[in-house]
């Protein structure tokens, strides 16, 4: 069914939670998964970096993406890291094709309130993407 999943992630709260429920899916399913970042080219100064990068200059996505595989590994999936520059529903999409994904993996954050009327990158991608897409309830209620 879905073998080739690609997750979205940008280092929120809710992101984590998308990469979470994609990873799972995976595990349960079988399939590779694959986790992207998108972002505007902003490199990080070595000496702002943890001593073994200390020689290096980074990207931001680098780093989270260094960050997400921890998780990625914690809940037993192996996965494949993009770190894609530009508009991010566009790069998720571009992404997905370039990897033949068969579903795509984003959060809901920003599906309310005046950024639905004004666009959010669920609903670009909703409507830009050649594959399926599962967009994850990932905003935490209030009890």
């Amino acid at each position: 069914m879905f073998k080739t999943v690609l997750v979205a992630a940008d280092g929120s709260e809710t992101a984590a939670r998308a990469v979470s429920t994609a990873a799972e899916f995976v595990k349960a399913l079988g399939g590779e998964l694959h986790v992207v970042n998108v972002y505007k080219p902003d490199p990080v100064r070595a000496d702002k970096l943890p001593g073994e990068f200390s020689n290096t200059t980074a990207e931001p996505a680098d780093v989270l993406l260094s960050d997400l595989r921890l998780a990625v590994q914690n809940a037993g999936v192996k996965a494949e890291y993009h770190a894609a520059k530009g508009d991010p529903a566009e790069a998720i999409v571009r992404v997905a094709d370039r990897i033949g994904a068969d579903l795509i993996v984003v959060g809901n954050k920003g599906m309310k309130g005046v950024r639905r009327v004004l666009g959010s990158v669920p609903n670009s991608v909703a409507h830009q993407a050649n594959c399926s897409v599962l967009i994850v309830d990932t905003v935490p209620r209030s009890e």
